[in-house]
């Protein structure tokens, strides 16, 4: 009876412990994300957002004293993302994720970008910082209560990022080479359609079933160089059948077999051979 007794009790209590496994409650710095685009680049910020609560936040007697490394928010390391090169304050920065910490000051502050490799903001505090910036901390007429980051002051050149908390913002200006970009979008696009576009256009209106004329016409775009794909004139071939081209698609056939060979490719060897031996018995 003991025994069964037991038993009961400890499901219960498995019970009652997962039960409280389940129960969500609001975080004391809740997680947030920031994204923007700005010169042509994504930039994504992840951060926790600690409140005041009536506590001195910088400076003397503060939560974030001067001189000390703040994690720029709370629980894990603030990330921030960049999907191309950028300039923080005029320093080169690859594309990529990095953890950023800062070390406040009366008058100025040390921004450090450390390339992200684990949300433990406690694993960069040793370690020699990707880029490492000075910034003058603004003071602001109004208090946040919350911190905050968010992207100010965006341009086709750049942007600004601010890091907000009480009557403090610490602004970090960021900039791409966004003409750069255009300029080989420009010329990428005024140079007309690649070989590989009209590949795809040509593909496109045969699988499915729409213009073969115009299909052939794309598809020989890419197929007339000196040495095209082999999967190229494979589908110069499928066009040519369609056509009902039967010489001409042996023809087409034959020279997408020979550059199979010469690649190697198996299954292009083994299709092309089969269409041959097909056509030529119609």
């Amino acid at each position: 009876m003991k025994k069964i007794q037991l038993f009961l009790f400890g499901a219960l209590m498995l019970s009652l412990g997962n039960l409280t496994a389940q129960i969500a409650t609001p975080q004391p710095s809740p997680l947030s994300t920031v994204s923007q685009r700005f010169a042509l680049t994504d930039a994504t910020v992840e951060y926790s957002r600690p409140s005041a609560k009536g506590r001195t936040i910088f400076g003397t007697g503060g939560i974030v004293p001067n001189g000390d490394i703040w994690r720029v928010g709370a629980n894990s390391a603030t990330k921030i993302t960049f999907s191309t090169d950028v300039k923080v304050e005029g320093s080169d920065l690859k594309k990529g994720s990095y953890a950023i910490l800062a070390k406040p000051g009366a008058n100025s502050w040390e921004i450090h970008f450390h390339e992200h490799t684990t949300p433990n903001f406690v694993a960069y505090t040793e370690k020699v910082a990707a880029v490492v910036i000075m910034v003058k901390p603004v003071m602001s007429g109004t208090k946040f209560e919350t911190f905050l980051i968010n992207f100010d002051e965006i341009t086709n050149t750049g942007a600004t990022l601010q890091m907000i908390w009480d009557k403090t913002i610490i602004p970090i200006k960021i900039t791409a080479d966004s003409d750069k970009a255009v300029m080989a979008s420009i010329d990428k696009v005024l140079a007309g359609p690649t070989p590989g576009d009209y590949f795809a256009a040509g593909s496109y209106l045969h699988d499915s079933g729409k213009d073969l004329t115009k299909a052939l016409e794309y598809v020989r775009k890419a197929t007339m160089v000196e040495k095209p794909a082999f999967w190229q004139v494979r589908k110069e071939s499928l066009i040519l059948a369609d056509m009902g081209r039967k010489a001409d698609a042996i023809a087409a056939a034959k020279k997408s077999l020979a550059l199979a060979t010469e690649a190697k490719n198996k299954d292009y060897i083994t299709m092309n051979e089969k269409s041959i031996a097909e056509w030529s018995k119609n």
